[in-house]
């Protein structure tokens, strides 16, 4: 992709699959919007996930849910990975019909998409109420609805390699059995590779990156600074958390704005950005 100069860049930095997604609503919003120059949409993959695939892990997780008592999945590509790695129903796995908790609007969808929840018995599924709470603290208070004993209780969460804690620690703190089994791992985009190619283009101060990871924005930080003239201090921020809007801020970007989680709520501050940069 050539950009074109004065033209303003979207920079999407999921990883591929959930770039693709998002990059077709944000085009077909900005389509039924009057733009007088619509921006480039640039996918930049910061970070690969890669699902670990070994009978020992397919194991661990079928001994894990024998008696747990609730299972959580800390992403949409958590379930992905977690699935691949069962070759049965997901009720088949423990004795019971046990709840799952999710953080987000795209967890529960890939549980739909998967049929989990729309079982003849259906899987409950837990999830903060409201979008300004999909994040681990949201699903703590939903989980607190439940007026569970929790020493008496096993919970089992799915993610990747490293990540946030604060969960599992807010749980073992209130006295639960927490097993946090990695089903993924994520691999940073190559220096080299093409994906960068027009970001030396763009001109920084013309650009939005949309940022849902603080561990692909530490990254990012490190790239730019060591490969690129141009400074994140020129370039525009948007993050669904305060978390990762703090990494944003840490990695060199002036000028973070945050938008509450989920996808609806990044397009509709994307148009906010471009509405803005039209006023002035």
């Amino acid at each position: 992709m050539t950009i074109k100069v004065n033209t303003k860049t979207i920079v999407i930095t999921r990883p591929v699959g959930q770039a693709r997604h998002l990059m077709e609503l944000l085009s077909a919003a900005l389509s039924s919007h009057t733009v007088t120059q619509p921006p480039q949409i640039l996918s930049l993959p910061l970070l690969t996930i890669i699902p670990k695939a070994d009978e020992e892990l397919s194991s661990e997780v079928i001994s894990a849910m024998q008696d747990a008592d609730l299972a959580i999945f800390v992403s949409p590509n958590a379930i992905e990975c977690t699935l691949r790695l069962i070759e049965c129903a997901w009720q088949d796995l423990a004795r019971d019909i046990i709840p799952i908790g999710v953080m987000g609007g795209s967890s529960a969808q890939a549980l739909r998409h998967h049929g989990i929840g729309s079982e003849d018995s259906p899987t409950p599924i837990l999830m903060p109420e409201q979008n300004a709470g999909w994040d681990s603290e949201g699903l703590w208070q939903k989980l607190q609805t439940l007026g569970w004993n929790w020493p008496s209780k096993k919970v089992v969460i799915f993610k990747g390699e490293g990540g946030r804690d604060w969960l599992a620690e807010t749980l073992e703190a209130a006295g639960a059995r927490v097993t946090a089994i990695s089903v993924y791992t994520r691999v940073p985009l190559a220096i080299d590779n093409p994906a960068w190619l027009p970001v030396h283009e763009m001109n920084f101060s013309d650009s939005l990156w949309v940022l849902t990871s603080s561990e692909a924005v530490r990254y990012l930080g490190n790239v730019i600074e060591d490969q690129f003239r141009q400074s994140l201090s020129d370039a525009n921020a948007l993050c669904p958390h305060d978390n990762i809007a703090d990494a944003a801020k840490a990695a060199g970007f002036a000028n973070v704005l945050v938008s509450e989680p989920g996808d609806e709520a990044l397009i509709q501050a994307s148009l906010g950005w471009i509405k803005s940069l039209s006023s002035q």
